[in-house]
């Protein structure tokens, strides 16, 4: 049985799972004996290391009928804990220290406030290159845009497909920016890990389990997106699904969730950044153009993202939004982003943070 679907059991039964805590200096001989013995058992061993300490997540299997006093004499073993939450990997319990996620020379997670801007959608050549010029000087180290693009009407512009990969990756290169596009389907994986750094699963397909569990199996890191209805915990159940199948390098994306409220697109849930710092290791980012919809609002949820505590925001910008094929309306004209990086580059060591 694959790990995912050992996960999905123990979650469906309301599973409890086991962290066994390495001692400080514990070599990898020792690490090597309980993953074997984990293994021996049915159980998925996850390895995380940090500073202090390394710990192995055990999921799958029954884990309640682990005897602890078995893992507890062997050799390196400190302690084992209980995850009683029915997310493992993702928990604090699996690792305390935050998680940080290197893309070539950008890291997500740590003191940078990481800014992937871009159009929408990749609608021809020279716009993404003019897009991405603008971001580039104004600080974004990551250049997003659209090649497949799901849209609510079947005959709103779907994207360029490989064509649209293609501009975005040599647009990026000559700026010297990593990509992030959205994939909507695990057949679209081997076409588009040519030409992006980072994966977007948009907020329709958070609970597309069959996609989630194919990007477990990649290597690329993984932006994840809240759903339009989802709880915290059904968003970072989505990212166990990811991390159980072998990939833990999942950055969460706050968008907003739909609520009765009409004067904005969604409502963005500032609370969600702060909670999720709590229950999880995970890096946490915020797009406040898809939360808001509405272009000079955008600018006050991304500062108050940051004041919250995001790791990054992923912000639309269009050099012409009057005329862009999908969301025109959020996105920022290249001046405003420029004024806002600005205005964040004084909010951000506020909270010991800083802007690229």
């Amino acid at each position: 049985m694959k790990a995912t679907e050992q996960l999905a059991k123990v979650v469906s039964g309301g599973g409890v799972g086991r962290v066994i805590v390495m001692k400080s200096g514990s070599g990898p001989v020792e690490i090597e004996k309980v993953i074997e013995r984990l293994t021996a058992m049915g159980f998925d061993a996850h390895r995380s290391s940090g500073a202090e300490r390394t710990v192995i997540g055990a999921v799958g299997g029954n884990a309640s009928a682990i005897d602890p006093r078995e893992l507890r004499v062997l050799a390196g073993v400190k302690e084992v804990l209980k995850i009683s939450k029915p997310y493992k990997l993702v928990s604090r319990s699996f690792r305390e220290e935050p998680t940080l996620i290197e893309v070539g020379d950008v890291v997500i997670g740590g003191p940078e406030v990481v800014l992937m801007a871009g159009p929408c959608g990749v609608e021809s050549e020279e716009q993404i290159h003019i897009v991405a010029e603008h971001v580039a000087k104004a600080g974004a180290k990551v250049l997003r845009g659209g090649a497949f693009k799901p849209r609510s009407s079947p005959y709103s512009f779907q994207g360029l497909g490989g064509e649209g990969l293609r501009y975005l990756r040599a647009a990026a290169e000559a700026h010297g920016l990593k990509t992030i596009s959205e994939v909507m389907d695990s057949s679209q994986l081997e076409l588009m890990s040519e030409y992006v750094d980072i994966f977007q699963v948009g907020a329709r397909n958070m609970q597309n389990f069959a996609l989630l569990k194919a990007l477990g199996r990649q290597r690329q890191p993984v932006l994840l997106k809240r759903g339009l209805s989802a709880t915290i915990e059904e968003w970072l159940m989505s990212a166990e699904y990811i991390m159980a199948g072998g990939n833990h390098d999942v950055i969460l994306c706050e968008r907003g969730i739909r609520t009765f409220e009409r004067h904005s697109r969604n409502t963005f849930d500032i609370s969600a950044f702060p909670i999720v710092k709590k229950l999880s290791h995970l890096p946490v980012i915020g797009d406040p153009s898809h939360a808001i919809g509405i272009r000079d609002k955008v600018a006050p949820l991304a500062r108050a993202a940051v004041a919250a505590g995001a790791d990054g925001l992923l912000i639309e910008v269009h050099h012409k939004p009057e005329e862009a094929l999908s969301d025109g309306p959020q996105s920022l004209f290249p001046e405003q982003f420029e004024t806002l990086v600005a205005q964040l580059r004084q909010i951000a060591p506020a909270f010991d943070r800083s802007i690229g």
